[in-house]
Formats: C-alpha cells, sequence, structure tokens
C-alpha cells in the first residue's frame, strides 16, 4: 500500500512553525510599569537605599548613576497606600533629581536648570564582524536595564537614550562575544565583535552540555584533531589509547592488520563477561554487537555505533572527550557504566566560500617479523632429528629413505618455497577529503565529501569508504536552526587467499608450482600422500566474501537563546543503516572434494544476508549558565525518546554450475530463508547541576530515569544518579602566593550508571515458527525462555582525581584513583531440563575494577622558535570476580567435559588452547590450566600439580588453576612533541609490564607441531628434549602421541613496547602561500606501528598479518 508522506510532513511543517511562532512571541512581549499602590517609611535615609527599597517592594528596575546619586540629600518620607509614581515623586523632591520611564526602566537623573523636563539623547552605528560582514539581530542593550535594539539587515542601528552620564551600551550576538561599550559623548558608533571561540583546555564537553573545566568534578580526557593526526591518519580508535591509559583496544592476535576487523577495546577494565568461549562461533572477527564493555559514541550529541566512528574520517573531527568515572557519565544512564566518548566536528565557517583539500597517500607493508619458520633445509633435518625416516621393517625403511633423498634433491634443486609470501602484498592506499564551507553569519553551510580506499596485505582483502554530507546553519536573532545529512557507503572485501595460518604451515621444500610453471592442485607430502595447495585455490577459483553497509543520517538541532545564560535546546535524529554481504564457494572449490562422487550434492554455495535498522532519537533539555557573585551556575533538565527497529534475512543459495555464474539465479535450489526482528524504545528524564563558590568550592550532581522495553514487564524503569564535590585549593591566598603553583585541585565523585549490552531476547519469551505447515498455518514453538524481571547491569563508581599545574600549568599532573563494582551481571542461570531448556538470563554476579591513572605533561622549552613537550600515561587496573551465578559454576564443568574429549582426539590442536573458567577472586583475564614442575630429564615428560599439591603425570581439567593474568600491572604511553618554527616532530610508545601470556607458538609450531605435515618454528631444533639428560622446558621431539594442554610451562611474564607513531611536518608560511590563492597548506610524513618490541617469542597475526604503515599526507585550504 502507497503510504501518504504528505499528511505527516504537513502536521511536521505546521508544528515546526507554530513553535517557533510562539517561542518569538514569549520572547517579544514586555511588561508595561503599571502604578502600584504601596506604603513606605523612609528616615534620614540615602536616595540609594531608598531606590533599592522601591525596586523590591515593586520589581521594576532602576537606572541611575550611583556616583552621583549618592551625593543627594537624606531622604525622609511616611506615606501610606500611595500611587507608586506619587511616592517617587515625594522621595525625590528636594533632592534634585527626577526621573523618567523609558520601556520597562525606571530612569533617575539630575534636573535640568532651565528646563525640568529630561531630555534623551540618540546614539546610532553599525555592527560588523572581523571581516567587516555586517550582522543583522544584533542586540544592543543599555547595561542593566531593558532598553534596548536591534541591527537591521544592513547591520545599523539607532537607540534612543535618557540623558545621563556613565551609561555602558552591551552588545551581543549568537556565536560572538559580548562586548561592553562604556559612552562618553559619541553619536556614532562602529562596533566590531570578534567571534567566540571557547578554550577547550577551559571546557568539558559532555555531549548535553559544556561545563567549565575549572568547576568539573568528574574524569575526562579530552583530545584535538591536531593531537590525533599525528598519531593516526585512519583509525581514531588507535589513536585514542596514545592519549588516555584507562582505553585499551584488546589485541586480536588472530586477525592482526585485516582492515574489515573492528577493534575491540574497553575503558577501565573488563565488567562483563559477554560471550564465552565455547559458545563463540568464531573467535577471530570480533562481534561488537551486545559487546558488555563497549563504551558508548556520541557525535555531535547523537549517538552512534563503533562501526561509524572506526570509519570516520579524522580531518573531519574538531576534538573528542573521554568521559570515565559516573560524574562525568551518569547523563547517559543505562547506557554509561562502559564510560562515553563525545567527538565533535569541524563546524562551517562564516565568511567567503572556503575550499579545504586533504590528501594521503599510503604503503603498507607486512609485519611478519614475529615468525621464526624454518627453510627447507631446517625442517629436513627436524623431520630427520624426529626419527622420521628411521624404521625397523627394511622395507618401510627403504622407502622413507627414498622419500628423504627425493626432498634434499629438491633442496639441492634450489626449492625453498617461501610460503608466507604467496599471500601478501605491499598495497599502496590513497584517502581523498574535500570540504567547502562558508556563508555569512546568519547563514552557514558546509558541504563534506569523501574517498578512502583501505587495501590490507592480504591480496584482494580491502574496505573502501564512500561519504558526503551536506549541514546548514541558521541564525536569527536569539535562535539558531542546525541540519545536517550525512550518507555514507562502506564496501568491505575479504582475502580470497584464506587464512593466512595455512601457508604458515605448508612445507618449504615443496613447490607450488609444477616444473611448466601451473599451479599444483595437490602438493606431494609424503609417499602416497598429497595436501591441498592453498594458494591454487585462491587462484583459480571464483570464491568472494563482501561485507557491505550504506548509512543515511539526518540530524536536526534547535537552539533557542532566550536570555544570556538561558538557552534551550530540541534534537532530533534519524538514522537508517543496511548491511549486507555474500559469500561465494565456486563449486569447484577442494570445499566440495569430499563429494566428487556424490551426485547428491549441490556443488557451490552462496550466502546472503541484508539487515535493516531505522533508529531515531529525540532530546529537549533547557540549560542554565549564570554567575551571581560568587555563585556559578550550570544547571540542565530535558527528556529524551529513542526507538529502535531491526529486521534481518539471510538465505543460502546451493549448486551453481561454474564459479563465473554466481547470482542466486543459477542455483539449483535454496534452503529456507531465516527471518529475526526486534523492535525497542527508551525514554529518559535526566538533570544535571554544576555549581562552585568563588570557584573555588566545587559541586556537581545529576540524576536519570531510564525506561526500556527490552527489560522485563516488573522492571521497566531504573534511577542513575552521581554527585561530586572538590576544592580549587589554588584559589586560596596562601597557595597563590606560591608562584611554583598555578593549579591544585582535589575532586571525588560517587555515582550509579548502568548498561543495556545484552542480547534482544533475553527479557522475552522467543518463538521459533516452524517450518511445518498446517491447516490453520504454521506452527510456533517457544525458542528462548525470557525474564521478566530482567533489569540492568548497574556499577557503582567511587572516583578521587588530584590535579596538579606547576609554573603556569607548563607541567600538568592527573592522578586517579577509581573502584568499579558492577552488580547484577547478567549471566545465564540454569535451570532443570524438564523446563525444555537449560537456562535463562538473570540478573546474578558482581564484578570490581580497581586502580589508577596518571597523566603527566611537560613543557619543557617554549619560545617563539621552538617547543619541546614531553608527556607520559600509565594506567593499573585490577579485575576481580567477587561473585558468580550457578550457572558459570556449570559451566566450568562443560570446560571440564570438552577436555575430557582429548581422549578420543588426542592429537587436535583444539586442546592446546587454555578456555578461561570463572571463580570468586579470579578475574575475567585470568589464564587457566595445570600447574607443572616441568619436563623430567629421565623420560622427557611433564609432572602436573593438582589442586591441593599432590604431584601426578596425569592431566585432569578439573584441576585447572589460575596460572596467571592477560591484564598488565601498568600500561600507558610517552612521547615528544618538538616544534623548530614551521616544522614539527611527534613520536609515541606504548608500553606495558607485568601481564602474562599463553605462548601458543611454543605449544603449536614448537612441541605439539606435526613436524611430518606441517611447518615449525626453528626452536624445535634448539629448545626440544631429545636425550636423557637433558634439561629443557619442552618434551621429546619424537614424542608425537598427543596435543599439549593447557600447563604452566606456556605461560610467560609479558613485557612489551610499541613504537607506535612517528611524524614529521612542515606548514608554510601564510604570506608565501597566500599569493597563490592559498590560506593553509601543510605537507606532513607520518610511520605507523614502527615496531614491536617484547620479551615473549611469539607469532603475530596468525589468520591474518599485522602491518606498518607509511604515509605522505597534504592539506590544502583555498
Amino acid at each position: 500500500m502507497k503510504r501518504n508522506i504528505n499528511n505527516p510532513l504537513k502536521r511536521y511543517l505546521l508544528i515546526t512553525f507554530t513553535l517557533c511562532f510562539v517561542s518569538l512571541s514569549f520572547a517579544g512581549n514586555r511588561t508595561q510599569i503599571q502604578d502600584k499602590i504601596i506604603s513606605v517609611d523612609f528616615k534620614n535615609e540615602t536616595l540609594a537605599n531608598v531606590l533599592k527599597e522601591l525596586k523590591n517592594k515593586t520589581g521594576y528596575e532602576f537606572l541611575y548613576n550611583l556616583e552621583i546619586v549618592n551625593k543627594a540629600p537624606l531622604v525622609t518620607v511616611k506615606v501610606e497606600e500611595k500611587p507608586f509614581t506619587q511616592v517617587l515623586t515625594l522621595c525625590l523632591e528636594n533632592t534634585g533629581f527626577t526621573y523618567q520611564i523609558i520601556d520597562n526602566t525606571i530612569v533617575i537623573k539630575l534636573k535640568e536648570k532651565n528646563d525640568n523636563t529630561p531630555q534623551n539623547k540618540e546614539i546610532s552605528g553599525v555592527v560588523l564582524d572581523e571581516n567587516n560582514t555586517p550582522l543583522p539581530g544584533t542586540t544592543i542593550m543599555i547595561k542593566g536595564t531593558q532598553i534596548g535594539s536591534a541591527t537591521g539587515k544592513d547591520g545599523k542601528f539607532k537607540l534612543t537614550l535618557p540623558n545621563i552620564k556613565n551609561i555602558t551600551l552591551v552588545v551581543s550576538f549568537l556565536g560572538f562575544e559580548t562586548q561592553n561599550i562604556e559612552l562618553s559623548n559619541q553619536k556614532e558608533l562602529k562596533i566590531i565583535l570578534q567571534e567566540k571561540k571557547e578554550s577547550l583546555k577551559d571546557v568539558v564537553v559532555t555531549g548535553y552540555a559544556n561545563v567549565k573545566k575549572s568547576s568539573f568534578t568528574g574524569s575526562a580526557i579530552r583530545v584535538e584533531k591536531k593531537e590525533l593526526l599525528k598519531v593516526a591518519s585512519r583509525n581514531v580508535i588507535s589513536a585514542l589509547q596514545v592519549f588516555d591509559p584507562s582505553l585499551r583496544i584488546m589485541k586480536n592476535n588472530d586477525m592482526g592488520s585485516d582492515p574489515n576487523t573492528v577493534p575491540e577495546f574497553y575503558i577501565r577494565g573488563r565488567s562483563g563477561v559477554g560471550v564465552m568461549e565455547l559458545d563463540k562461533n568464531s573467535v577471530s572477527k570480533t562481534a561488537l554487537q551486545n559487546n558488555p564493555n563497549s563504551p558508548l559514541f556520541i557525535m555531535d550529541g547523537y549517538e552512534v555505533k563503533i562501526d561509524k566512528v572506526y570509519d570516520f574520517d579524522p580531518n573531519r573531527i574538531a576534538n573528542i572527550t573521554i568521559l570515565k568515572d559516573a560524574a562525568a557519565t551518569a547523563l547517559y544512564g543505562s547506557r554509561a557504566a562502559n564510560g562515553v566518548i563525545v567527538i565533535e566536528t569541524v563546524a562551517p565557517q562564516p565568511g567567503k566560500l572556503r575550499v579545504s583539500y586533504d590528501f594521503m597517500g599510503e604503503l603498507t607493508v607486512p609485519d611478519i617479523s614475529g615468525y621464526n619458520l624454518m627453510n627447507a633445509s631446517e625442517k629436513l633435518e627436524a623431520e630427520r632429528l624426529a626419527g622420521f625416516f628411521d624404521s625397523e621393517a627394511p622395507v618401510t625403511y627403504q622407502s622413507l629413505q627414498q622419500e628423504y633423498t627425493e626432498k634434499r634433491n629438491n633442496i639441492m634443486a634450489g626449492v625453498n618455497t617461501d610460503w608466507i609470501s604467496l599471500p601478501l602484498r605491499n598495497p599502496f592506499n590513497h584517502k581523498h577529503s574535500l570540504f567547502v564551507e562558508g556563508g555569512s553569519n546568519n547563514f552557514r553551510f558546509g558541504i563534506t565529501m569523501r574517498y578512502d580506499v583501505q587495501n590490507g596485505v592480504m591480496k584482494e582483502s580491502g574496505r573502501t569508504r564512500i561519504g558526503s554530507s551536506f549541514m546548514l546553519d541558521y541564525r536569527v536573532k536569539n535562535l539558531q536552526l542546525r541540519n545536517e545529512v550525512n550518507y555514507d557507503v562502506t564496501k568491505g572485501t575479504n582475502s580470497p587467499y584464506g587464512d593466512f595460518s595455512e601457508y604458515t604451515r605448508r612445507l618449504p621444500y615443496v613447490s607450488y608450482k609444477d616444473i611448466e610453471g601451473n599451479y599444483v592442485n595437490d602438493l606431494k607430502w609424503h609417499i602416497n600422500d598429497t595436501r591441498l595447495n592453498p594458494y591454487y585455490e585462491a587462484k583459480l577459483m571464483k570464491n568472494f566474501s563482501h561485507n557491505n553497509y550504506s548509512s543515511l543520517t539526518d540530524n536536526l538541532g534547535v537552539n533557542w537563546y532566550i536570555m544570556d545564560g538561558f538557552q534551550m535546546k530540541a534534537q532530533f535524529s534519524i538514522t537508517k543503516t543496511n548491511e549486507w554481504s555474500s559469500v561465494f564457494v565456486d563449486p569447484e572449490s577442494a570445499t566440495f572434494k569430499s563429494s566428487t562422487e556424490d551426485l547428491s550434492v549441490q556443488k557451490g554455495t552462496l550466502d546472503k544476508s541484508d539487515s535493516e535498522t531505522i533508529n531515531w532519537n529525540f532530546k529537549a533539555f533547557a540549560n542554565y549558565v549564570k554567575t551571581l557573585g560568587y555563585h556559578n551556575i550550570n544547571f540542565s533538565v530535558g527528556v529524551e525518546l529513542n526507538e529502535n527497529k531491526y529486521s534481518y534475512e539471510s538465505t543460502t543459495f546451493r549448486g551453481f554450475p561454474s564459479g563465473e555464474l554466481s547470482s542466486p539465479m543459477y542455483a539449483e535450489k535454496s534452503d529456507a530463508p531465516t527471518f529475526s526482528d526486534n523492535h525497542t524504545r527508551l525514554s529518559s528524564v535526566y538533570t544535571a547541576l554544576n555549581y562552585s563558590f568563588q570557584d573555588i568550592y566545587l559541586l556537581d550532581a545529576s540524576y536519570r530515569m531510564d525506561g526500556s522495553s527490552e527489560f522485563g514487564t516488573d522492571n521497566k524503569t531504573a534511577s542513575f544518579y552521581a554527585i561530586g564535590a572538590g576544592v580549587n585549593f589554588h584559589k586560596y591566598d596562601f597557595i597563590q602566593k606560591l608562584d611554583k603553583i598555578s593549579q591544585l585541585r582535589l575532586t571525588g565523585t560517587y555515582g550509579q550508571t548502568g548498561k543495556v549490552n545484552f542480547p534482544a531476547y533475553a527479557a522475552k519469551h522467543t518463538y521459533k515458527i516452524s517450518d511445518k505447515y498446517y491447516g490453520t498455518g504454521n506452527g510456533l514453538m517457544l525458542f528462548y525462555m525470557g525474564n521478566d524481571k530482567l533489569t540492568w547491569e548497574k556499577t557503582n563508581e567511587l572516583n578521587l582525581r588530584l590535579v596538579l599545574g606547576l609554573f603556569n600549568d607548563n607541567i600538568t599532573l592527573e592522578v586517579d584513583w577509581y573502584n568499579k563494582l558492577t552488580k547484577d551481571l547478567i549471566t545465564d542461570v540454569t535451570i532443570p531440563v524438564s523446563t525444555g531448556f537449560e537456562s535463562y538470563k538473570d540478573n546474578l554476579g558482581e564484578v570490581r575494577n580497581r586502580g589508577y591513572e596518571i597523566i603527566l605533561r611537560a613543557n619543557i622549552y617554549k619560545t617563539q622558535n621552538w617547543d619541546v613537550i614531553l608527556y607520559g600515561n600509565m594506567a593499573h587496573n585490577k579485575n576481580r570476580i567477587m561473585k558468580i551465578s550457578e550457572s558459570l559454576k556449570a559451566y566450568n564443568t562443560r570446560v571440564d567435559e570438552e577436555f575430557a574429549k582429548f581422549e578420543h582426539d588426542k592429537k587436535n590442536l583444539t586442546y592446546a588452547k587454555p578456555l578461561i573458567k570463572y571463580e570468586e577472586g579470579g578475574s575475567l583475564t585470568a589464564i587457566w590450566g595445570m600447574k607443572s614442575l616441568g619436563i623430567n630429564p629421565s623420560d622427557g615428560k611433564e609432572i602436573f600439580v593438582n589442586r591441593d599439591g599432590t604431584i601426578s603425570y596425569d592431566y585432569v581439567s578439573s584441576q585447572q588453576q589460575i596460572l596467571g593474568d592477560k591484564e598488565p600491572d601498568a600500561q600507558g604511553s610517552f612521547g615528544v612533541n618538538l616544534r623548530y618554527r614551521n616544522f614539527s616532530l611527534f613520536a609515541s610508545f606504548m608500553y606495558e609490564f607485568g601481564a602474562q601470556v599463553y605462548n601458543t607458538t611454543l605449544v603449536e609450531k614448537v612441541e605439539c607441531v606435526d613436524l611430518r605435515y606441517q611447518n615449525a618454528d626453528k626452536r624445535v631444533l634448539t629448545q626440544r628434549w631429545e636425550s636423557a639428560g637433558q634439561r629443557t622446558t619442552l618434551k621429546d621431539i619424537k614424542d608425537r602421541s598427543e596435543t599439549t594442554r593447557p600447563t604452566s610451562r606456556f605461560v610467560q611474564d609479558y613485557n612489551a613496547i610499541d613504537f607506535t607513531s612517528l611524524s614529521f611536518s612542515y606548514d608554510f608560511n601564510r604570506e608565501l602561500i597566500h599569493r597563490f590563492g592559498l590560506s593553509m597548506l601543510r605537507l606532513q610524513f607520518q610511520m605507523g606501528d614502527v615496531a614491536h618490541i617484547s620479551n615473549v617469542k611469539q607469532e603475530r597475526g596468525l589468520s591474518y598479518p599485522f602491518s606498518r604503515t607509511f604515509n605522505f599526507s597534504l592539506n590544502a585550504t583555498f
């Protein structure tokens, strides 16, 4: 059915017009002076006090020169129930003063000698900006009164003033600094207003309102655009961890630098269990949806997904603020427990048309320095030492020696295949960004277009980003209307060359081509034994894997600046996101090799999936910022509404005639499609107060109530709050006398926040539609048991913060100590199988994160030509499980049952990787396994220690214990920022120490490697046990009987340092480039992920290698 969109559009426009009309009507409504009946009794009172008392009794505004009024004779008047004007006349009698009512203000002035009627004077002028552009709608008011005027379209004004001395005009315009102009005898004024530019050092952006940094008690870190670009030219998230030690990207040793794998990260430790390892479909590609540790992202006041931030152009970012503690994040209520990252984008500036172009060219090089594989000769020697060519049976021995001779001949003939280089490349990437801006102060516009090609180091992998946006900013008097439309498309392609580990395992003395140069499908591994050639599959098959998404967003904002310090804002955002993927496997692929003779198998598959998300968000709030004497007040109150609709569909098509014909229309059949959807709503009310007294004593308080459809019917709403207090000690007189201390602030905050990162079906009964059709339709089955009482996970956080500035803040130190306790942890609860289900979601369990953060910055040397800045930071976090549910205890049993399957498949490397168990007192990053005393020198076998301290040769999973923790004792970064005239250098390093790591390389590529079929690490030749009496940590090189399960022998202390970024830049002299029509020109060379140094030797980037980048960028503004 066709939808009628005209009526909703008309209603929208009508409502908007009505609201604007009513608002302007109220803004223009003024109360007239009324002759109130009052009584007074003054006896020898000064005229100034008389006027104050009259103001208190009537509420009327008075304008006078206090210096002259104080010279008036004392007043004695007593009247009962008289009109105000009569009372005022009696009070002014014999004082030499008279009055005049102008608009709503009573002007007190001296009587003229020859004329008792007060005379007015006129003044005119023009108000311009710094570019001499008229500013229509500028307000000109007499200070302390409501007497005033506004400029016309040409920026000119006329104003009638009372004929008194010492009048001050207050000139204000939205977005510009307010000016106070003291009048003397001027008749014509030319007023130049400067655009308001709030110092980033002085303001904390919360996403709702800006708060003075000097009065803010919360914990926040702010990073500017120029600092971001020195670290990363593409991935904003990776750059942030350089500036805030509490933010860390979780190491993904499987996917390395894959451009299509969005990183998973956290702030101040992990607080949620998430998807447990035995329940993961894939441990390599991280699923960020419902990630229990992911922070909230806010861009220009609107919530955005992490994918948008990951793909966002850093050149379009003005600054980023990381909000960490409860006082900083509580306004976001049920979404705030993991921290909030607020992003502000570059806004268009008024003036003549300006065009900015940014280009980046990048060379990406694979980093395979972590691989230490054997060459052909070393591999053959390792096989000989392992006894592969020995046999007591003469016939077998002769065959094995023949195999050895053939392999040695291959090596002597020059065969030494570098398998790991085959799927890799050194791609050149490029990124382009164009920004057009201009307009007047009343009407501004900005147009952005960008194109970004990021090819990965695995052949044919990459990510292409295309986007555009159009922004309008209209301002008239006290009203601002801003609308921005964004459209982005991202296309991701996964490498058809498959898993990188397939190449690292291939034998170097075997060639991937025959003597005629053709690709070989089957590699001759051993006598009567072959293995598939992954390079053949990649080169000749038509396999592909694409992941794409598009996003269309419209953000509308209205700001009404009612009066100085009081504003109301309304924001509405609607976003439509579509995601689609296609994965095709060629019918000639080796995947179907085992079914070659089975005609019932449809060869060739195509998996297609599509999803659509429509989200809208509405916020309306009022903000009052005022300084009243010693009191500084910043108060906000508002409401928020949010709705999210999600739908998903997937289908598998089977049976294709060839790889070239991959469209679904060529498929022989298709499976029944899968559908799912979800619809949620969130409504909230909130309020916040930032207060300071004399800018010394500080107070922050916030409260938010959220109601969500995602929770059980018994717990639809929840409240969240925060309170903070602090003292600016540097404002005390005795500290101000100490020249060295420029800042000393101590604050403390406490609050409760929440999070809703859990599956959509957790609180609701979910039904599955049966594929069987009955007379009345398809049947329904209860698929999942919901929980009507399910509610938010709640995090209670205490934060203490010290800020110290020395030598006029040339040296700054920030120290935070925090204690976060996450309660009502959402986990599975085990229930009797007789119910038809094994578990359901409930609020059980507690996790604590406790730690500290230190940030130090020092301006070592500063002159007109030189800047030398050093910085460093460090964070420590201790994660501890305080309470677990019965289901997590049952999960531990599942882990034991999983390892019990080892007896039936002893060579499966799946059992070589540790699986986490959950234990009170442990952590979410603990490494579990059996404690080991090492390898017995006499027989080369391992000796284990049970939990009770007894010694055994037997590996028992229930005897596993915590062997270490992947969370470091401390982590952070340090670096240097140098400037000499127009040249700049920036270098950053990241470090961590005190962690433990399970070295899977030693397990899978040294001790448990199947030397007969796989290449191995060179340490096989030097560290494996070979004979009695030899002391080593690794088992007998001839022991090929079974895989080594998790043991403390492979848990190693991990300390590392990464050279993350090195950049050089040059800013051209403006006077020079101005001749060519340029207002800015900058060149920059940058190196990313320069080096990784660690005391643990292990392979990095198992399924997709890590990489280093070298890029050159040009930024120009015309």
